[in-house]
């Protein structure tokens, strides 16, 4: 490694290295510019302006807009047939429909006490969007793994869906008051003792850092650890070989996707016929060169609709199977449609920086997520956007209906964990740690809201139940 230039051995003209200023304000955000001891004052006087009591408020505005409105303002982006079905599925339960309305929870988030510290929200960080996958090393990882919603925002939109969550799906599990309460105590000390120990990190210590299924482990024993190694068991064979058996059929000797309406059914789609070269060509652009040499290698044979989850059913999803070497040699990969997010038509000023919402979604899933699928990329369709990913690679996910009270408020804390590491990742976890602070103000501020939001669900879930008897709406149980 050559020495630094210095005066005595550069040439004329020449300017020494270390006279180079590094333009901070080019490449960093304003608080990064900070010293650490101005981002800790930061944080601490912002408890003068928005006490962490405050949070513990929720009461509906006067002018709460009907939650049903607010979902049929969300229909015109939405394929009409598959309405009835996400309906059907939001009707199921008061969590259900907490699933299924991330429109109406961030209209009313945006009449809620907020810092102005930001971070690449998940902007539906609800306990069912938390699941195991692989990194492209193969190994398993726990981690957000639902970024439709993704933008530049408020971490208390984050933590808050996450703690409504775990209130709505523990009354709707049959949980009692203590364990739900327990649930959210437990997960915002989490969540602020992660943030704590991130804010002492180095940058890249911080950036590397991931929960990985033996930290899952080791956090359980007994009972708990056994179905948990199940769970891991089950990630690990939800690869493409088992989608292959699962998706496919033969016929007149080739292979291509089964049938099976409504969920997985071939349909005619002018849009997806006309412009699926367009697609798979923007697409291409976006992946890293060897990554789109490694894509190139296979050959599209069948693509159909998918219906899948419960807020995004109705948007355009199809699933792709390409090949390989021969038919035994597949690969899945699923486009979704993207549309602007709830926290940028809901949230003052949050606007995306990106002209694709496709990639919105990839940019901000790279940036909160440990490590990303290696197919992961977008593309367009004429006007619409859609990112695209792996449809199984090792993916997992907890049902929460089957955990025990002490499994349920575990699952609570992993998942605090991870949106803290992701919140420390893209935020300024300095400035954040010192707001929330070590005393358990924050905690029990989150109780209240979460038990007054988990209210107003059960409230806005029996009008879209008497909704569908009116006939306003249509729903199909599915």
């Amino acid at each position: 490694m050559k020495a630094p230039a210095t005066t005595a051995n550069m040439t004329d003209g020449a300017v020494p290295a270390t006279a180079i200023p590094l333009p901070h304000h080019a490449i960093m955000a304003p608080s990064q510019g900070e010293s650490r001891s101005e981002r800790i004052q930061h944080g601490k006087a912002l408890r003068k302006t928005v006490p962490r009591s405050a949070h513990a408020r929720w009461e509906p505005p006067a002018d709460r807009p009907d939650p049903i409105s607010v979902l049929q303002a969300c229909e015109p982006l939405r394929q009409p047939d598959l309405l009835p079905i996400r309906y059907g599925r939001m009707m199921e339960s008061p969590f259900a429909f907490l699933r299924g309305s991330s429109a109406v929870m961030a209209c009313d988030l945006a009449s809620t006490p907020t810092t102005d510290l930001l971070v690449q929200a998940c902007g539906d960080a609800h306990l069912a969007n938390f699941g195991i996958f692989a990194t492209p090393e193969r190994q398993l990882v726990f981690d957000l793994n639902d970024f439709d919603e993704t933008l530049r925002g408020h971490w208390e939109w984050d933590i808050k869906r996450l703690v409504a969550s775990l209130v709505v799906a523990g009354r709707t599990n049959g949980l009692s008051r203590a364990v739900c309460d327990e649930s959210v105590l437990r997960a915002v000390a989490t969540y602020r003792g992660r943030l704590a120990q991130y804010a002492t990190m180095d940058y890249l210590a911080l950036w590397y850092t991931q929960v990985n299924t033996q930290d899952v482990l080791a956090m359980v024993s007994g009972f708990a650890h056994k179905v948990a190694q199940r769970h891991v068991r089950k990630a690990q064979r939800r690869n493409h070989l088992h989608a292959f058996a699962r998706l496919t059929e033969v016929v007149d000797g080739n292979v291509q996707l089964a049938n099976d309406p409504p969920l997985l059914m071939h349909v005619s789609d002018t849009i997806m016929g006309d412009h699926i070269e367009e697609l798979l060509t923007g697409y291409l652009a976006s992946l890293r060169e060897d990554r789109r040499d490694l894509l190139r290698r296979y050959t599209l044979v069948d693509f159909a609709r998918k219906v899948v989850g419960v807020g995004s059913v109705g948007t355009r999803c199809y699933v792709m199977l390409l090949t390989g070497k021969d038919q035994g040699d597949p690969l899945f990969l699923q486009m979704k449609e993207a549309n602007a997010s709830v926290v940028e038509t809901y949230g003052e000023g949050r606007k995306t920086v990106h002209a694709n919402h496709g990639q919105r979604v990839v940019r901000g899933q790279q940036m909160t997520q440990a490590a990303s699928d290696i197919f992961l990329g977008w593309g367009r369709m004429g006007v619409e956007h859609y990112y695209v990913r792996q449809l199984r690679d090792m993916k997992g996910s907890v049902d929460s209906s089957t955990l025990t009270p002490d499994g349920f408020v575990t699952y609570a804390t992993l998942c605090a964990w991870a949106l803290a590491r992701a919140h420390a990742r893209s935020g300024d976890v300095v400035a954040l740690n010192s707001y929330l602070g070590k005393r358990d103000t924050f905690d029990h501020a989150l109780v209240a809201f979460a038990n007054a939001y988990a209210d107003q669900t059960e409230r806005d879930h029996a009008a879209l139940v008497a909704a569908v008897k009116s006939g306003r709406i249509e729903a199909t149980p599915l």
